[in-house]
Protein backbone atom coordinates (compact mmCIF):
# COMPACT_ATOMS: atom_id res chain seq x y z
CA UNK A 1 0.00 0.00 0.00
CA UNK A 2 0.85 3.57 -0.79
CA UNK A 3 1.03 5.72 1.90
CA UNK A 4 2.39 8.74 0.65
CA UNK A 5 0.66 12.17 1.75
CA UNK A 6 -1.35 13.05 -1.24
CA UNK A 7 -3.03 9.73 -1.22
CA UNK A 8 -4.81 9.78 1.90
CA UNK A 9 -4.56 14.08 2.14
CA UNK A 10 -7.19 14.79 5.03
CA UNK A 11 -8.80 10.95 5.68
CA UNK A 12 -9.30 9.52 9.27
CA UNK A 13 -5.66 9.46 10.00
CA UNK A 14 -5.44 13.19 9.20
CA UNK A 15 -7.82 14.47 11.26
CA UNK A 16 -6.63 12.43 14.56
CA UNK A 17 -2.69 13.29 13.65
CA UNK A 18 -3.26 16.60 12.91
CA UNK A 19 -5.60 17.04 15.83
CA UNK A 20 -2.84 15.80 17.81
CA UNK A 21 -0.42 18.03 16.33
CA UNK A 22 -2.13 21.54 17.36
CA UNK A 23 -2.97 20.21 21.00
CA UNK A 24 1.12 20.02 21.31
CA UNK A 25 1.36 23.25 19.56
CA UNK A 26 -1.19 24.42 21.72
CA UNK A 27 0.28 23.54 24.58
CA UNK A 28 3.92 24.85 23.39
CA UNK A 29 2.50 28.13 23.04
CA UNK A 30 1.16 28.31 26.81
CA UNK A 31 4.92 29.51 27.48
CA UNK A 32 6.60 32.67 26.40
CA UNK A 33 10.29 30.46 25.32
CA UNK A 34 10.28 29.69 21.61
CA UNK A 35 9.83 26.32 20.51
CA UNK A 36 10.87 24.36 17.11
CA UNK A 37 9.27 22.09 15.19
CA UNK A 38 11.01 19.64 12.88
CA UNK A 39 9.14 17.74 9.71
CA UNK A 40 10.99 14.58 9.17
CA UNK A 41 8.91 13.52 6.30
CA UNK A 42 7.01 16.88 5.40
CA UNK A 43 5.75 16.13 2.00
CA UNK A 44 4.42 19.42 0.04
CA UNK A 45 2.89 20.98 2.30
CA UNK A 46 -0.78 21.55 0.55
CA UNK A 47 -2.93 19.48 -1.25
CA UNK A 48 -5.46 19.38 -4.23
CA UNK A 49 -8.64 17.16 -2.94
CA UNK A 50 -10.20 17.16 -6.40
CA UNK A 51 -6.75 15.64 -7.65
CA UNK A 52 -6.04 12.56 -9.33
CA UNK A 53 -4.21 11.00 -5.96
CA UNK A 54 -6.90 11.66 -3.47
CA UNK A 55 -9.97 11.10 -5.54
CA UNK A 56 -7.96 7.72 -6.43
CA UNK A 57 -9.08 6.76 -2.61
CA UNK A 58 -11.85 9.40 -2.15
CA UNK A 59 -10.62 9.27 1.46
CA UNK A 60 -11.04 13.23 2.87
CA UNK A 61 -14.87 12.55 1.85
CA UNK A 62 -14.86 9.98 5.34
CA UNK A 63 -12.49 12.52 6.67
CA UNK A 64 -12.23 16.00 7.26
CA UNK A 65 -15.16 16.17 4.47
CA UNK A 66 -17.53 15.19 7.45
CA UNK A 67 -16.41 17.77 9.97
CA UNK A 68 -16.11 20.78 8.24
CA UNK A 69 -19.88 21.56 9.41
CA UNK A 70 -19.19 21.29 12.90
CA UNK A 71 -20.17 24.28 15.43
CA UNK A 72 -16.50 25.23 16.64
CA UNK A 73 -18.13 26.96 19.79
CA UNK A 74 -19.18 23.43 21.32
CA UNK A 75 -15.87 21.65 20.32
CA UNK A 76 -12.55 20.60 22.65
CA UNK A 77 -9.91 23.48 22.29
CA UNK A 78 -7.81 21.46 20.11
CA UNK A 79 -10.29 20.21 17.41
CA UNK A 80 -11.50 23.71 17.50
CA UNK A 81 -8.42 24.51 16.73
CA UNK A 82 -7.63 22.08 14.02
CA UNK A 83 -10.98 22.92 12.25
CA UNK A 84 -9.68 26.36 11.85
CA UNK A 85 -6.36 25.84 10.75
CA UNK A 86 -7.29 23.01 8.21
CA UNK A 87 -10.22 24.72 6.60
CA UNK A 88 -8.37 28.12 5.74
CA UNK A 89 -7.45 26.25 2.98
CA UNK A 90 -10.94 26.10 1.60
CA UNK A 91 -13.34 22.96 0.55
CA UNK A 92 -11.42 21.63 -1.96
CA UNK A 93 -7.54 21.79 -0.96
CA UNK A 94 -6.00 19.97 2.69
CA UNK A 95 -3.18 21.43 4.67
CA UNK A 96 -0.59 18.89 5.56
CA UNK A 97 1.58 18.42 8.47
CA UNK A 98 4.09 21.47 8.19
CA UNK A 99 1.34 24.39 6.77
CA UNK A 100 -0.86 23.61 9.94
CA UNK A 101 2.38 23.52 12.15
CA UNK A 102 3.32 27.34 9.94
CA UNK A 103 0.13 28.55 10.65
CA UNK A 104 0.97 28.61 14.55
CA UNK A 105 4.21 29.28 14.99
CA UNK A 106 4.40 32.77 17.25
CA UNK A 107 7.18 35.19 15.99
CA UNK A 108 9.91 33.62 17.66
CA UNK A 109 9.51 30.43 17.31
CA UNK A 110 11.15 28.47 14.21
CA UNK A 111 9.64 25.07 11.94
CA UNK A 112 11.96 23.11 9.80
CA UNK A 113 10.33 20.34 7.15
CA UNK A 114 12.31 18.15 5.65
CA UNK A 115 11.34 16.19 2.27
CA UNK A 116 13.09 13.73 0.12
CA UNK A 117 11.78 14.44 -3.18
CA UNK A 118 12.94 17.27 -5.20
CA UNK A 119 9.81 17.96 -6.59
CA UNK A 120 7.71 17.41 -3.55
CA UNK A 121 10.13 20.17 -1.76
CA UNK A 122 9.73 22.62 -4.16
CA UNK A 123 6.05 22.81 -3.82
CA UNK A 124 6.75 22.72 -0.12
CA UNK A 125 9.11 25.89 -0.45
CA UNK A 126 6.06 27.86 -2.06
CA UNK A 127 3.72 26.85 0.61
CA UNK A 128 6.10 28.01 3.18
CA UNK A 129 6.73 30.98 1.48
CA UNK A 130 4.54 33.59 3.46
CA UNK A 131 5.98 32.04 6.80
CA UNK A 132 9.44 33.71 7.53
CA UNK A 133 10.34 31.07 10.39
CA UNK A 134 9.23 28.10 8.32
CA UNK A 135 11.66 26.94 5.79
CA UNK A 136 12.25 23.41 3.83
CA UNK A 137 14.67 21.22 3.16
CA UNK A 138 15.49 18.77 0.08
CA UNK A 139 16.80 15.84 2.71
CA UNK A 140 16.93 12.30 4.31
CA UNK A 141 14.77 13.30 6.97
CA UNK A 142 15.92 10.52 9.14
CA UNK A 143 20.02 11.61 8.47
CA UNK A 144 18.69 15.08 8.90
CA UNK A 145 16.94 14.90 12.46
CA UNK A 146 20.32 14.24 13.87
CA UNK A 147 22.24 17.01 12.91
CA UNK A 148 19.08 19.60 13.43
CA UNK A 149 18.90 17.79 17.80
CA UNK A 150 18.50 19.68 20.30
CA UNK A 151 17.37 22.65 18.51
CA UNK A 152 18.89 25.53 20.28
CA UNK A 153 15.33 26.62 21.60
CA UNK A 154 15.53 23.34 23.74
CA UNK A 155 12.22 22.73 23.34
CA UNK A 156 9.63 21.64 20.87
CA UNK A 157 8.42 19.15 18.56
CA UNK A 158 9.97 16.55 16.19
CA UNK A 159 7.03 15.16 13.82
CA UNK A 160 7.95 11.72 12.52
CA UNK A 161 5.76 10.73 9.61
CA UNK A 162 6.97 8.37 6.49
CA UNK A 163 4.86 6.73 3.36
CA UNK A 164 5.72 3.46 5.12
CA UNK A 165 6.81 1.66 1.58
CA UNK A 166 10.06 0.23 2.58
CA UNK A 167 9.64 -3.26 3.94
CA UNK A 168 12.01 -1.89 6.87
CA UNK A 169 10.68 1.40 7.52
CA UNK A 170 9.65 0.59 11.24
CA UNK A 171 13.05 -0.24 11.78
CA UNK A 172 14.26 3.46 10.77
CA UNK A 173 11.54 4.96 12.57
CA UNK A 174 12.09 3.26 15.65
CA UNK A 175 16.28 3.38 15.58
CA UNK A 176 15.76 7.09 14.13
CA UNK A 177 13.46 8.13 17.33
CA UNK A 178 15.84 6.29 19.43
CA UNK A 179 18.87 8.30 18.55
CA UNK A 180 16.86 11.15 18.63
CA UNK A 181 15.91 11.29 22.32
CA UNK A 182 19.27 10.59 22.96
CA UNK A 183 20.27 14.15 21.89
CA UNK A 184 16.58 15.55 22.81
CA UNK A 185 15.34 13.66 25.97
CA UNK A 186 13.10 16.62 26.81
CA UNK A 187 11.09 17.38 23.54
CA UNK A 188 7.90 16.19 22.37
CA UNK A 189 7.80 13.50 19.49
CA UNK A 190 4.85 12.59 17.22
CA UNK A 191 5.10 9.45 15.45
CA UNK A 192 2.64 8.72 12.94
CA UNK A 193 2.01 4.75 11.90
CA UNK A 194 -0.40 2.59 9.78
CA UNK A 195 -1.72 -0.36 11.64
CA UNK A 196 -1.20 -2.91 9.03
CA UNK A 197 1.15 -4.92 10.75
CA UNK A 198 0.63 -5.73 14.27
CA UNK A 199 3.23 -7.06 14.77
CA UNK A 200 5.89 -4.18 13.63
CA UNK A 201 3.64 -1.62 15.37
CA UNK A 202 3.51 -3.27 18.76
CA UNK A 203 7.09 -3.80 18.10
CA UNK A 204 7.94 -0.24 17.72
CA UNK A 205 5.42 0.38 20.50
CA UNK A 206 7.93 -1.67 22.37
CA UNK A 207 11.13 -0.54 21.44
CA UNK A 208 9.68 3.59 22.23
CA UNK A 209 8.15 2.04 25.54
CA UNK A 210 11.75 0.89 26.70
CA UNK A 211 13.71 4.34 25.69
CA UNK A 212 13.86 5.58 29.17
CA UNK A 213 10.97 7.18 28.91
CA UNK A 214 7.84 6.10 31.32
CA UNK A 215 5.31 8.43 29.56
CA UNK A 216 4.73 7.82 25.95
CA UNK A 217 0.84 7.95 25.10
CA UNK A 218 -0.60 5.65 22.22
CA UNK A 219 -3.40 6.44 19.98
CA UNK A 220 -4.75 3.80 17.89
CA UNK A 221 -8.20 4.74 15.58
CA UNK A 222 -9.64 1.84 13.67
CA UNK A 223 -13.02 3.38 11.26
CA UNK A 224 -14.11 -0.14 11.17
CA UNK A 225 -14.20 -0.50 7.34
CA UNK A 226 -13.37 -3.21 4.85
CA UNK A 227 -9.60 -3.35 3.95
CA UNK A 228 -10.06 -4.48 0.85
CA UNK A 229 -12.32 -2.29 -1.26
CA UNK A 230 -12.67 -2.93 -5.53
CA UNK A 231 -10.16 -5.53 -5.18
CA UNK A 232 -7.83 -2.34 -3.91
CA UNK A 233 -6.12 -2.26 -0.24
CA UNK A 234 -7.67 0.46 1.93
CA UNK A 235 -5.84 2.34 4.97
CA UNK A 236 -8.82 1.46 7.98
CA UNK A 237 -6.87 2.19 10.82
CA UNK A 238 -3.71 3.99 12.32
CA UNK A 239 -1.53 4.57 15.02
CA UNK A 240 0.24 7.80 16.92
CA UNK A 241 2.57 7.41 19.57
CA UNK A 242 3.46 10.41 21.79
CA UNK A 243 6.82 10.52 23.08
CA UNK A 244 6.64 12.97 26.62
CA UNK A 245 3.10 14.13 25.65
CA UNK A 246 2.13 17.50 27.51
CA UNK A 247 0.51 18.01 30.32
CA UNK A 248 -3.40 17.58 30.02
CA UNK A 249 -3.23 16.20 26.42
CA UNK A 250 -4.61 12.86 26.80
CA UNK A 251 -7.73 14.16 28.54
CA UNK A 252 -8.00 17.21 25.38
CA UNK A 253 -7.44 13.88 22.93
CA UNK A 254 -9.83 12.07 25.19
CA UNK A 255 -12.06 14.67 24.58
CA UNK A 256 -11.93 15.41 21.06
CA UNK A 257 -12.47 11.52 20.46
CA UNK A 258 -15.78 11.57 22.06
CA UNK A 259 -16.88 14.15 19.02
CA UNK A 260 -14.96 12.18 15.81
CA UNK A 261 -15.47 8.70 16.57
CA UNK A 262 -19.12 8.73 15.69
CA UNK A 263 -18.16 11.20 12.65
CA UNK A 264 -15.46 9.03 11.70
CA UNK A 265 -16.34 5.21 11.56
CA UNK A 266 -17.98 3.30 9.04
CA UNK A 267 -21.84 1.98 9.86
CA UNK A 268 -20.63 2.21 13.44
CA UNK A 269 -18.61 4.72 15.57
CA UNK A 270 -15.04 4.24 14.73
CA UNK A 271 -12.38 2.65 17.91
CA UNK A 272 -10.35 5.32 19.24
CA UNK A 273 -8.13 4.20 22.04
CA UNK A 274 -6.24 6.42 24.02
CA UNK A 275 -3.64 4.66 26.80
CA UNK A 276 -0.12 4.69 27.73
CA UNK A 277 1.97 2.52 26.11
Amino acid sequence: MNYRHAFHAGNFADVIKHVALVGILLHLRKKEKPFRVIDTHAGRGLYDLGGEAATRTGEAAGGIGRLRDLERDSLPPALAAYLDVATRTGAERYPGSPLIAAQLLRENDRLIAIEAHDDEERALRRTLAPFANAKSACADGYARLQALLPPPERRGLVLIDPPYEADDEFVRVGNALSAARRRFASGIYLVWYPLKSAGASDALAGEVSSGGTEDVLGIAIDIGANAQQDGKERLTAAGLLVVNPPYGFAEEMRAAAAVLAPLLGQKKPASIRIELV
